[in-house]
């Protein structure tokens, strides 16, 4: 065994080892409501049939603005949309619409099953985009934790092997916070593979590391300085796997795994210029 249980549990049970997880959850969800409360947004839009196939779509005050699609993590089996409204408002402020993904959680279905259902979300926003008055063109995917991971695996679709009338370049940039991009560390970690259910060749084969990103789309990386060796290893992985595609790893000193998605929404912070530089870039 490459791993031992031990070493995987506690590299990658980031809220064990953050004491005041549960008030920053609260935190989340009573800024997301409160960003819902105090913008327009047109909630829980359909983009499939499955109950978890929900997005949240914050338009920029202006038609043809760009689309950032934020994807929620919680390593694929918790959190909610809603949990990250409060991620909107700023970009919007800016020009720039916000779609918030959702999808079904593990254990009801795995890890690809979620990874096609954020395609689907993307693709339905591609063809949505002359309706709800955003450029198709213009496309950015951010995500935290499991959601960069899911923002990674966007970036390697091969769109027009999933619809031939699909453009090859519908991602026009990544933004991947604390990411997750080689799977394979999980299959020894009984906290979460208990209801992920993967192994080892199916971490493979679901870890954007070892794949070629479909395009040259810029990428943005960033991980908390308090956070675990494995999530800074994840970190460089993708860095050095993806180099062609690395546009800046974003230093956040003083954060956690948690904490450092803060400032995704914070406009002094680097990593929401580094952001709002791909949507209008």
């Amino acid at each position: 065994m490459k791993y031992s249980t031990e070493f995987c549990d506690r590299e990658y049970n980031a809220r064990a080892g953050i004491p005041d997880h549960a008030a920053i959850f609260a935190r989340w969800s009573a800024s997301g409501a409160r960003a819902r409360r105090d913008g327009r947004p047109l909630l829980d839009l359909r983009y499939g049939s499955s109950p978890g196939e929900r997005l949240d779509l914050f338009p920029a005050s202006h038609g043809g603005s760009p689309l950032l699609v934020f994807i929620h993590g919680g390593f694929w089996r918790s959190l909610d949309k809603g949990d990250f409204s409060w991620v909107a408002p700023p970009f919007v402020d800016r020009g720039v619409g916000v779609a918030l993904i959702n999808y079904d959680l593990a254990p009801s279905v795995g890890v690809e099953t979620i990874v096609l259902q954020v395609l689907r979300a993307l693709e339905w926003l591609w063809r949505g985009a002359e309706r709800y008055r955003y450029d198709a063109s213009r496309v950015v995917v951010a995500g935290h934790s499991a959601g960069g991971h899911l923002a990674a695996m966007a970036m390697c679709a091969r769109w027009p092997l999933w619809d031939p009338d699909m453009p090859a370049d519908l991602v026009k940039g990544g933004v991947s916070v604390s990411g997750l991009y080689d799977l394979e560390p999980l299959v020894y970690a009984p906290f979460v593979n208990r209801d992920l259910k993967l192994d080892e060749r199916s971490a493979f084969r679901l870890s954007p590391a070892w794949m070629t990103p479909a395009t040259g789309a810029p990428l943005v990386t960033a991980v908390g300085a308090l956070e675990s060796s494995e999530f800074h290893r994840q970190n460089e992985l993708i860095g050095r796997q993806w180099s062609r595609n690395l546009r800046a790893d974003v230093p956040m000193p003083g954060t956690n795994h948690l904490t450092v998605v803060d400032q995704l929404a914070n406009p002094a912070s680097p990593l929401f210029q580094a952001a709002l530089d791909l949507c209008l870039g």
